[in-house]
């Protein structure tokens, strides 16, 4: 598998793209391209990717900013959770409209659901639905590699902010005790912000998930 990083827009999020570099071609998605999509396409032409689909972790601006653009350069195809479809309609409710850069409102082509998988050649992801920084917030779990992609969920010693529309602090905690501290410690955490951490290092320092 490879996995590479790009910090993208005014709010330095954590753009990703995932490949099979043993498949022809090699597959690939980008995962939350959050502004800059020249610069994410011309990462994918230099290396000879493949996107096939667009992931959304969420439905904030600051997220996908530049989803429009890069679905047009590639034909992929936009996916999110069906609790966040509405929100990517809307540039009012998904905070493009306030923020700096275009106004997105579009249609997803899929809608995903917790524990649907994702292929990318021979790789499986796993949707996992942490709703409470959103209502369709989802992190992306790639069980072969020890891998998750946390969005705005879980970040290096912190949480996801839940005081916008759709947020909701004491479901946030849960998704979090519930579905991501289950899994093993030496899980690489690649969060929608910061710097990346380990499922077993936040389990023991992490201030908000403690007890």
């Amino acid at each position: 598998m490879i996995l590479e990083r790009i910090i993208v827009g005014s709010y330095g999020a954590n753009c990703f793209i995932i490949a099979d570099e043993t498949q022809e071609g090699k597959p690939a998605i980008v995962v939350d391209p959050g502004g800059e999509p020249e610069r994410i396409y011309q990462k994918l032409l230099e290396e000879a990717y493949t996107c096939t689909a667009i992931v959304l972790t969420h439905g904030h601006g600051d997220h996908i900013g530049g989803v429009e653009k890069l679905k047009e350069l590639t034909g992929a195809k936009v996916m999110i959770h069906h609790d966040d479809e509405q929100m990517l309609k809307n540039a009012e409710v998904n905070l493009t409209a306030s923020m700096n850069g275009p106004k997105v409102a579009l249609s997803a082509d899929q809608t995903i659901g917790d524990r649907d998988i994702i292929s990318v050649g021979k790789l499986k992801i796993k949707v996992l639905h942490t709703p409470g920084h959103t209502r369709g917030g989802i992190c992306l779990y790639i069980e072969s590699e020890k891998v998750l992609i946390s969005g705005d969920t879980l970040f290096y010693g912190s949480i996801g902010r839940t005081d916008f529309p759709g947020g909701d602090y004491k479901q946030i905690i849960q998704m979090i005790q519930t579905k991501l501290m289950v899994l093993d410690d030496d899980v690489t955490v690649y969060p929608g912000h910061g710097a990346n951490t380990t499922i077993g290092f936040e389990r023991r320092k992490n201030p908000f998930i403690q007890g």
